[in-house]
């Protein structure tokens, strides 16, 4: 039976732990508090140091639609109804716009000023007077600018001129300027829009008139020349009416013709009892009936009497007379469909012919009216445009004299008393913010470029495997033989606890053979090895503990036993099994160390001799335990994991990164190892609440005494 796997394995990896993020910043929250503290003391300084800035504002109101005395449309630039944010836009782009700053500049001729004087003394030297002004209002110009903001009212037609100033006088002048420029530029613009329309309307009058004359006269020339009489603006000639009234009586001629044919085909065909008219005539309809009435009789007679008799012969002669009379109508009735249908074709045939004749009057008329219709289109087109540019003239000429203005102050800009800027409280308030998004961004870079291990989840998350057991970190100066001793210890708990879920590890308990390895070098392989082997040797089992690390090997330094027989010895084949078995110092647990290193590891490790000496231990003892080299980089420890019945992944907390976990994790599972799970080292007890294991608060349970 082997451990199931930990259901964090099956969480959804898009599910958002904010637990986990919680115990990022918990435990990097001196990071935070540094970085934050930095950006506070930074923000602190700069403040204290910085040039108090004074700011004084202007309110302006702008309306889509100027007031103007005279309501005439069009003649104005201004804008009707609200066709979205472009004129406003247009508005505040003209605000802040370098030409209204030049304006102001030489409005408050800012280059003689004592406060912005200093600023452009050195500006054009060696220029022509005019030019090197000329150069000081543009550099003026661009300073201003720079310290004027643009903030339009939310929701409402009022936009506020703000001017930034070490000076408070300086940015009162500037905003009321500003405003005042900005009404006169806006006004100038109308005006000088007005004028150009109004010359501009002049000359193309005259050419108007003059083309509009000989429009006219063309068109009065052509039609006498060709004798067109007009009836009308959008009616038809005569001969065109007179085609258009025969075009229907034509059609209404052919859909009666159509019917009068139908029915002559129908009545052409047959006895004719079927027509609608025999089926509606009373008289026929008598007739059948009697008809029948005397048939019957005659047949009810037939029985008893001959066709010769007297009475019979009457009756016959009387259905004869019946059939002559229904005939005779039947007739009468086919000769009216007939004379219908010719009727309707001489109509017919009399209603072409007349067309045909008027549609050569109108074929002519109308090759002789395209002339006419230029002519006349071009006449009115002038007369059109004559007459609106004349209406607009006139508008022009009333309205031109009368100003109008669509933007007004509110409030005149005021010198300010206090600074608007730096404001202490406000950058603090900002610092913090700042400094603790960054302090929690510093925190979060932190944790996710640190690819080491931290927790028995963060383990657990990557090897879908269960943490068999979690080692706490021994305190300084305590080594794991001393910690080991005081079987109440943390230390000796946890690997007590790691032998219970060994325990229940396999079906028939205990692993057989168990290598106990680890990614890289120094992750407390060797420790975790000996710690197994003395706790199940405490159960009253039979342990072996091998040496398997046939480089860098460990144990007899641990156990302080002779290493001048052991594996390598056996598996080379110099010495017996029985020969390289030592017995512990502490007794009840066999060892076997390395031996002397050998030149080729994994030639030894590969053989036969390694398998042979797994039987040959299995029959002797219940557990072997192997404490195999790492993993990454060399051969080894996929060949003891394949030969072996179990092996347990070692880890340390802070010091096993998770690529190499992950790399050695692949190359036992290639090598067909039986990972059982792992254990996580020098895990931090302390932490364990924040990598959300408070459990294992428990090593310490009973440990004053109380249940």
């Amino acid at each position: 039976m082997t451990l199931a796997t930990s259901p964090q394995g099956d969480r959804d990896p898009d599910e958002i732990d904010l637990l986990q993020y919680w115990h990022v910043l918990w435990n990097n929250r001196w990071l935070v508090a540094i970085v934050g503290a930095a950006v506070v003391a930074i923000a602190v300084v700069l403040t204290l140091l910085a040039t108090p800035i004074f700011r004084s504002t202007s309110l302006l109101q702008i309306e889509r639609e100027s007031l103007q005395v005279l309501n005439v449309e069009g003649v104005m630039p201004t804008e009707r109804g609200y066709y979205g944010d472009d004129f406003y836009q247009t508005q505040y782009e003209l605000l802040s716009s370098s030409s209204l700053a030049l304006r102001v500049v030489q409005d408050l001729n800012l280059t003689q000023d004592a406060y912005f004087k200093p600023m452009v003394q050195d500006v054009g030297e060696g220029q022509k007077p005019a030019q090197r002004l000329q150069e000081q209002r543009r550099v003026l110009a661009d300073i201003v600018l720079g310290d004027v903001s643009i903030e339009p009212v939310r929701n409402s037609r009022l936009v506020r001129i703000n001017v930034d100033s070490p000076d408070p006088k300086v940015a009162a002048r500037v905003a009321d300027a500003w405003s005042e420029a900005f009404i006169a530029s806006n006004l100038e613009r109308r005006f000088d829009a007005s004028s150009y329309a109004r010359k501009y309307l002049e000359e193309r009058l005259a050419q108007l008139k003059a083309k509009l004359e000989d429009s006219e006269k063309a068109l009065v020339e052509f039609a006498a020349q060709e004798q067109i009489v007009s009836v009308g603006d959008d009616k038809p000639s005569l001969s065109a009416q007179n085609l258009s009234e025969l075009n229907a009586s034509l059609a209404k001629a052919q859909d009666e013709r159509i019917r009068a044919e139908a029915e002559w085909a129908q009545a052409s065909r047959g006895d004719g009892f079927g027509l609608p008219q025999v089926v509606a005539n009373t008289l026929i309809q008598r007739l059948r009936e009697e008809r029948s009435k005397l048939q019957g009789e005659y047949q009810e007679k037939l029985r008893t009497y001959k066709p010769d008799y007297p009475d019979m012969q009457r009756l016959s002669g009387q259905i004869a007379e019946i059939d002559r009379q229904i005939s005779g109508e039947v007739g009468n009735i086919r000769s009216s469909v007939k004379a219908r249908y010719d009727s309707a074709v001489a109509q017919e045939e009399l209603l072409d012919a007349r067309i045909g004749g008027l549609k050569g009057d109108v074929l002519d008329l109308q090759s002789r009216s395209i002339q006419y219709n230029i002519l006349k289109r071009e006449a009115e087109t002038n007369r059109q445009l004559y007459d609106g540019l004349l209406q607009r003239y006139k508008e022009i000429g009333v309205a031109g004299g009368v100003g109008a203005n669509n933007i007004f102050v509110v409030d005149r800009a005021v010198v300010a008393e206090a600074p608007y800027k730096p404001s202490l409280l406000r950058n603090l308030a900002l610092a913090i913010l700042v400094g603790g998004m960054l302090g929690v961004l510093a925190a979060f870079a932190r944790h996710y470029l640190d690819r080491t291990i931290h927790s028995p989840k963060a383990l657990e998350e990557l090897t879908r495997r269960p943490v068999l057991g979690v080692i706490p970190r021994l305190a300084t100066g305590v080594s794991p033989a001393q910690a080991s001793t005081d079987l109440r210890s943390p230390f000796a708990e946890a690997y007590r606890s790691v032998r219970t879920a060994l325990q229940f590890a396999t079906a028939h308990g205990l692993p057989r053979s168990l290598l106990v390895t680890s990614p890289s070098a120094s992750e407390g392989k060797s420790t975790t090895a000996l710690e197994l082997a003395r706790n199940i040797a405490q159960l009253g089992k039979r342990v072996v503990l091998v040496d398997a690390d046939l480089r860098n090997p460990s144990v007899h330094k641990l156990t302080g036993l002779s290493n001048a027989t052991g594996l390598s010895n056996v598996l080379a084949g110099a010495a017996a099994a029985e020969a390289a078995v030592q017995v512990s110092k502490e007794g009840g647990l066999s060892v076997i160390t390395s031996g002397p290193l050998p030149p080729n590891p994994p030639e030894l490790l590969a053989g036969e001799g390694l398998q042979a000496l797994l039987s040959a231990l299995s029959e002797c003892f219940d557990a072997i335990v192997l404490d195999g080299p790492p993993v990454l980089g060399l051969a080894d420890a996929p060949l003891l994991a394949h030969r072996a019945e179990a092996t347990l992944l070692v880890a340390s907390a802070e010091q096993t990164r998770t690529d190499t976990l992950q790399g050695a994790l692949q190359r036992l599972v290639a090598a067909r190892a039986h990972v059982l799970g792992s254990v996580l080292t020098g895990f931090d007890l302390n932490k364990g609440n924040s990598y959300g294991y408070g459990g294992y608060t428990y090593y310490n349970y009973g440990g004053d005494g109380r249940a």
